[in-house]
């Protein structure tokens, strides 16, 4: 396929290199199949990649190594696909550069969700953009849209105006009172709050159905709700 996205599986263990890889393929990209660090990066050098998915544990140069070689050379997408599963971990990588961290045992449909969604915001024109966006869900309250790594949400007008509200303020946490004034438009009462907990829990789910891998609303015990 001449226009296929070019896309880099990079990872010791072979079975799992070798089933990203056809599960690429499946998916109508280009994969390039290797097995150690420094055959992904003279690959890189040679043809550049449109995204890298690299393993962090590997002999010799590991992924964050790699990750901060490809950083000095490229803009190139890059998603940490790997066993270890400690904040700490997730830290290092995001600041060495990486775009998106999935822990393994993966789902190919979440995997594959976010790899589009990183090339489709990649291939994006730099430009001033309305849309508002954190943990990568995006929401554009012009056009009543909302998505989640790049795969669109289907949500009732009072989860649309509750995500909206959570990500306008991102980190920063929201009392339950606060998000019910705002969406419902009417002064809070006593039962604000387990009207705000039943549309957060559906949005949890609805969140879940395209990435389960993480919880995108944080309950700050005692305050309310956030998206970190």
């Amino acid at each position: 396929m001449v226009d296929a996205k070019r896309v880099c599986v990079c990872d010791d263990e072979a079975a799992i290199a070798d089933l990203v890889g056809q599960l690429l393929r499946e998916n109508g990209f280009e994969a390039h199949v290797c097995y150690t660090a420094p055959d992904a990066l003279a690959a890189h050098a040679e043809h550049p990649f449109d995204l890298v998915i690299l393993d962090i544990m590997m002999p010799g140069m590991d992924g964050f190594s790699c990750c901060r070689e490809l950083r000095r050379q490229s803009a190139v997408p890059i998603i940490f696909l790997t066993a270890k599963d400690e904040e700490i971990d997730k830290v290092v990588g995001f600041e060495l550069g990486a775009d998106d961290y999935v822990v393994k045992p993966f789902k190919p449909r979440e995997l594959m969700a976010r790899i589009k969604a990183r090339i489709r915001r990649a291939s994006q024109p730099a430009c001033a953009s309305s849309v508002m966006e954190a943990r990568d869900i995006a929401v554009d309250e012009a056009s009543f849209t909302a998505m989640l790594h790049g795969e669109p949400l289907t949500l009732t007008p009072k989860e649309f105006a509750i995500l909206a509200c959570l990500v306008r303020h991102a980190g920063q946490p929201l009392p339950s009172k606060d998000l019910f004034e705002t969406v419902w438009n009417e002064e809070a009462n006593a039962q604000s709050a387990n009207t705000v907990m039943v549309h957060v829990r559906h949005l949890r789910k609805k969140l879940a159905c395209v990435d389960s891998s993480q919880e995108f609303i944080e309950t700050v015990w005692g305050v309310g709700y956030r998206i970190g």
